[in-house]
């Protein structure tokens, strides 16, 4: 094997067709659901990642909870950032300590479109997925030294069976926005994050989007 990745928020399609990816390159994979991991519990963190050496870190886990900030309850807000903020930021410090002692690993975070240019009714979503992309850069300043990266993905939008609760009316007018017509794919980012993993050894700090989106 060539190392174990995590990849959070496992049941979810980009997460299966990471777990996928890296399979078929041989690496020991791990992409477990909330039921397993839930990146929500400091509790459920530190005992899932006790005594697990992690080389690759892939923090997919992620909810929207779409409203106008005015409409947008407390409850909601805390539930979008404890799952795509302070949960990736959870689960890293949880990997940290033991990618220090071997002077080696990646955390790959997955933000959003919406964190740079997000829509109306997305604050608290755009919020969380902008915090990521801080985070990131944050991190790569602490830890590179120690020979670990850090490095954000925009996906770009996806029909999956999340996406898939949009009219088309909607999802049709999201595609006119890509300026080569067409969306991405799980597989494809699957295949950038392994390329960015195992090619890209010299990158770390930086957000990468891999749609045709231009704003």
């Amino acid at each position: 094997m060539r190392g174990n990745v995590v990849i959070t928020g496992g049941k979810g399609a980009l997460a299966q067709a990471i777990a996928t990816e890296f399979s078929e390159a041989c690496w020991s994979v791990d992409a477990p659901g909330r039921d397993e991991l839930d990146v929500r519990s400091q509790t459920s963190v530190t005992a899932y990642f006790s005594n697990r050496e992690v080389e690759l870190l892939v923090c997919a886990a992620g909810i929207t909870r779409d409203k106008p900030l005015i409409g947008l309850s407390e409850r909601s807000w805390d539930e979008v950032v404890e799952t795509n903020l302070d949960g990736p930021a959870r689960c890293a410090k949880a990997v940290i300590t033991g990618m220090l002692r071997r002077k080696r690993g990646h955390i790959v975070l997955i933000s959003s479109f919406s964190a740079i240019h997000p829509p109306k009714g997305q604050a608290g979503y755009a919020a969380s997925k902008a915090g990521l992309i801080g985070l990131s850069k944050a991190l790569a300043k602490e830890i590179g030294s120690a020979g670990i990266r850090v490095n954000v993905v925009l996906p770009g939008f996806m029909e999956t069976p999340m996406t898939r609760k949009l009219s088309q009316v909607r999802i049709e007018e999201i595609r006119r926005d890509h300026v080569l017509g067409t969306f991405n794919t799980p597989d494809r980012v699957a295949r950038f994050i392994r390329l960015l993993e195992e090619e890209m050894l010299l990158t770390s700090g930086q957000v990468f989007q891999l749609d045709s989106r231009v704003a």
